[in-house]
């Protein structure tokens, strides 16, 4: 997968911009190429597979540079993807002129990864949005035996972009 970016070769867009769309609108637009998507997921390997309304969907495949010293994928990789779909999650049921921020997120790691070539899907679904604060689940999947090798949870914090 490649970024498709707005600005420029390395530039996303700007707050004006994201100011002038809904959350759902931006995150199906990375999906379907018109956004850029984010850089993070590049260097990560991982892409959107699914969007709807209150739930996003992330499919990924850890790599060596994403061990740590014990040869394992390191918590960071599960984090990342979990904070990802749950936050992006959150922004599709944000109107136009609002963002969010993730304000704490927590994982659980039930099982480690290895850089085997193997895919996860990592599942965001709401819980609730409100006026200041959006709350999400997740849960990072493996797609060919359906194990559950993490899961989190995340309360985002809602503001104006103008």
């Amino acid at each position: 997968m490649s970024a498709i970016y707005a600005n420029g070769p390395e530039e996303l867009l700007s707050i004006s911009q994201l100011a002038e769309i809904s959350g759902y609108d931006f995150i199906n637009g990375i999906f379907e190429g018109t956004y850029p998507a984010p850089p993070i997921a590049r260097v990560l390997n991982y892409w959107l597979v699914e969007v709807e309304k209150g739930k996003v969907v992330f499919e990924g495949a850890p790599e060596f540079d994403a061990m740590n010293p014990i040869g394992t994928i390191h918590g960071g990789w599960f984090g990342t993807l979990l904070d990802s779909c749950m936050a992006c999650a959150v922004q599709t049921m944000l109107p136009k002129g609002q963002g969010y921020t993730t304000l704490e997120y927590k994982v659980n790691i039930i099982r480690p990864l290895q850089p085997d070539g193997r895919l996860y899907r990592a599942i965001g679904e709401v819980d609730h949005v409100g006026r200041r604060t959006g709350i999400a689940h997740g849960s990072l999947i493996g797609v060919e035996d359906q194990k559950i090798y993490a899961t989190g949870s995340t309360t985002c914090y809602i503001f104006d972009l103008k």
